[in-house]
């Protein structure tokens, strides 16, 4: 069910909150426009959260170990500064950051100092000249853009997919995380699997389905009890959008043919990060 939620964009948390009362007031003005680097369908879409998370992604640089390169690194900054613990939010298996268009603006207007990052390969990052998108590099770029930019130990919240990414990362940068999150984690898995042998003809027709409009919005229409079909429709606009990018194919046939997250075996070992055991 999970999965389904991520492809069809919708929040890991379920909260949509109303644009009424003084909240709006508390946060930063940002212009009508989206980045340049939002693919141009973003215009299409109507949910008034998802157009204002996408007004407010921006690019970093970071540097990783395993490109010469520097990466262009997409993510939703911090409204507010404070001395406790960052709160950053990963997303789910081919998602992006908003995922949390719901839930971000809650966050901050609690008080907590806010990251939205998007996972190596996923996302809107800058992926022209083409990194590797292994787990090996998608938490050496994770760490990068922690000790570039937040570097106080946060608390790291993955839904999904996203728990495996943080059960990993915690376990090789434990200087980096205070506490975990994990929603309705997907940690079971032994990574890929058979999709890891697949020719690369057929892993190109498979990531070509995973991104077509019929399968996400079936996956919506699977999630979401009681929607409008236009609900629907413009829910799958919001988490397909970042698969509109061109390297999308390459890193997530990259990321499929290296095999993926295993954590199931070190699961154990992050029970003290734990806020809550949500696996």
């Amino acid at each position: 069910m999970m999965l389904n939620t991520v492809l069809a964009g919708g929040s890991p948390t379920g909260f949509r909150p109303t644009t009424e009362g003084k909240s709006s007031r508390r946060f930063r003005v940002f212009a009508d426009g989206f980045p340049s680097f939002i693919p141009k369908e973003v215009e299409k879409i109507k949910d008034p959260f998802a157009r204002k998370l996408a007004t407010r992604i921006e690019r970093l640089p970071v540097h990783v170990s395993f490109s010469e390169s520097c990466i262009m690194s997409s993510c939703v900054k911090p409204v507010i500064q404070v001395k406790t613990n960052p709160v950053v939010l990963l997303h789910g298996f081919d998602s992006s950051c908003l995922e949390w268009r719901y839930t971000l603006p809650l966050l901050e207007e609690a008080g907590l100092e806010t990251w939205a990052v998007d996972i190596l390969g996923w996302g809107f990052s800058d992926l022209g000249m083409l990194p590797s998108c292994s787990v090996a590099s998608k938490r050496d770029h994770l760490y990068q853009f922690w000790k570039s930019h937040i570097e106080k130990p946060v608390i790291l919240v993955g839904p999904s997919l996203g728990a495996a990414v943080a059960i990993d990362f915690v376990l090789n940068h434990p200087e980096a995380v205070d506490k975990l999150i994990l929603i309705d984690a997907s940690v079971y898995a032994e990574g890929t699997g058979n999709l890891a042998k697949l020719p690369k003809a057929a892993a190109y027709a498979g990531v070509s389905l995973l991104k077509s409009t019929p399968l996400r919005l079936y996956a919506t229409f699977l999630a979401f009890n009681g929607l409008s079909f236009n609900t629907c429709l413009d829910w799958m606009n919001v988490g397909r959008l970042h698969c509109l990018l061109p390297w999308w194919d390459d890193a997530t046939v990259d990321f499929m043919n290296s095999g993926g997250y295993n954590v199931s075996a070190q699961i154990g070992q992050v029970y003290p990060y734990l806020f809550c055991h949500s696996i």
